[in-house]
């Protein structure tokens, strides 16, 4: 089993920054991507920002030039610095990973728990 396990989120005010931080645990073989993706109430599940190996992480067009995602490898961590936040980042931010538990094993979607970011006005 794979745990992904989120923290760094809060209550900011408009303007301000925070960062996001996930700790990919358990039976890790390799990690192929690892990503951010968030839910305000009433509002299905969005990307918000991926990181593949071997590739350039991906952005909703919504935080371009605001959010930067990052990844340790050897930490199997990934980090969200979320910059110029607006009220409309408030949400549930959720990590994803695409892990492999093995050398014959296909990858696995795993989510973590969730971490709550509140951007007041």
């Amino acid at each position: 089993q794979v745990q992904l396990v989120e923290s760094g989120g809060g209550l900011v005010q408009a303007g301000g920054s925070l960062r996001l931080s996930c700790v990919a645990s358990g039976k890790i073989f390799s990690i192929n991507a690892m990503g951010w993706y968030r839910q305000a109430p009433g509002k299905q599940r969005e990307l918000v920002a991926v990181t593949k190996s071997g590739g350039s992480p991906d952005y909703a067009d919504s935080v371009k030039g605001r959010f930067t995602i990052s990844r340790d490898n050897a930490k199997n961590t990934v980090y969200l610095q979320m910059n110029s936040l607006k009220p409309e980042d408030t949400a549930v931010y959720y990590c994803n990973a695409l892990v492999s538990s093995g050398v014959v094993s296909g990858y696995r979607g795993y989510w973590g728990q969730g971490t709550q970011v509140t951007v007041s006005s």
